[in-house]
């Protein structure tokens, strides 16, 4: 009898780990293959391609009971842009694949690409090609991201250094609540189809999750202020899981101080509502899209006064590991409870 493995044992990044540990590279191109936001390729003149794929599948990634399709559009290019940015280059190309059951008319493809070409034209991207499909069920849709940056200034999830300072973008917490407010009103619909929801106060909240925006600013400050950060990730699967990925790769140890994490003030009444801790939002929510990256200590100056951003923690020696100092006063080893593509 052949052995058979849950996949949920592994997880989402135990289960590529596996499956490329014995992956080999043949291109002398290939300056970095799997492992970060995005693979990178040497083009010559010390020019690089970035590439990044991501795939969202309908009732997994996004329900379209209150998901619309030009925001869906929208938000499957702006989550893949997010990664580009996240090694520090700039997007300029995107190819999109479909998968689609018969459910879908062209006037609601139509909807979708609305959405997409929006993005594209947000973000000064071209869209190029890709691929299209039936699908048995539903709707899969899989954007694949192409930048460009200088091989030098490209940055890892790697090169964060004992000393360095942690900061991050904007706020978090607020697509996860966001979410969580509209699985409650998607609930209420179902159970009293004539009852109206109750969004009109959530605006912010709502936003953050269906039409996130990526960092395109923050990059463009580094170039104007001659900014390089040490390590960068974007923050999708929740801050406590980005500050373990630089972690495992620049093995280092990361404290961060609870009360300077960035959340907003919608976010923290909402949270309270749903009788949970902001804090735990922020930390494990996800699809915030901001960037989590770390500094030399000599650039605090650069980012002390950098807009829309916050120092939040220390880079410290890698047997500390992940810690939240609290509110309390009190340290906290960090658990990265983020999204799970696996669960049932």
């Amino acid at each position: 009898m052949s052995k058979h493995t849950d996949v949920n044992t592994l997880g989402e990044f135990g289960l590529i780990k596996h499956l490329t540990k014995d992956v080999k590279q043949y291109q002398d191109s290939t300056v970095l293959g799997i492992g970060d936001d995005a693979a990178v390729i040497d083009i010559g003149n010390g020019k690089c391609h970035v590439v990044t794929s991501d795939m969202m599948v309908e009732s997994i990634h996004f329900d379209l009971v209150y998901t619309p399709l030009k925001h869906l559009g929208y938000k499957a290019v702006v989550t893949n842009l997010s990664d580009i940015y996240a090694m520090n280059a700039t997007p300029t190309q995107i190819t999109v694949s479909l998968a689609i059951s018969s459910k879908y008319s062209v006037e609601a493809l139509d909807e979708l690409y609305d959405g997409i070409k929006t993005a594209c034209k947000m973000y000064n991207v071209d869209l190029i090609g890709g691929d299209m499909t039936s699908s048995p069920k539903g709707m899969i849709i899989s954007v694949t991201a192409i930048g460009e940056a200088k091989q030098e200034d490209i940055v890892r999830r790697s090169g964060a250094q004992v000393d360095d300072i942690i900061c991050v973008t904007g706020d978090l917490g607020a697509a996860y609540v966001g979410l969580q407010l509209l699985e409650r009103e998607k609930q209420l619909y179902l159970n009293q189809p004539d009852i109206q929801p109750e969004l009109e106060n959530a605006t912010y909240l709502i936003e953050r999750q269906l039409k996130p925006e990526a960092c395109k600013a923050t990059i463009e400050y580094f170039a104007q202020h001659d900014l390089k950060p040490t390590s960068m990730i974007d923050i999708s699967d929740g801050l406590a899981s980005e500050l373990f990925h630089i972690s495992k790769a620049s093995n280092v140890g990361m404290i961060v101080e609870e009360i300077k994490v960035p959340i907003h003030d919608d976010t923290q009444m909402m949270a309270l509502k749903f009788n949970v801790d902001p804090i735990t939002c922020a930390l494990n929510g996800g699809e915030d899209y901001e960037l989590l990256f770390t500094v030399k200590e000599s650039d605090l100056d650069k980012v002390r006064f950098m807009p829309n951003v916050y120092i939040i923690g220390d880079v410290v020696e890698a047997a500390n590991s992940v810690k939240l100092f609290s509110s309390g006063g009190k340290m906290h080893p960090m658990k990265a409870q983020g999204w799970n593509h696996f669960k049932d």
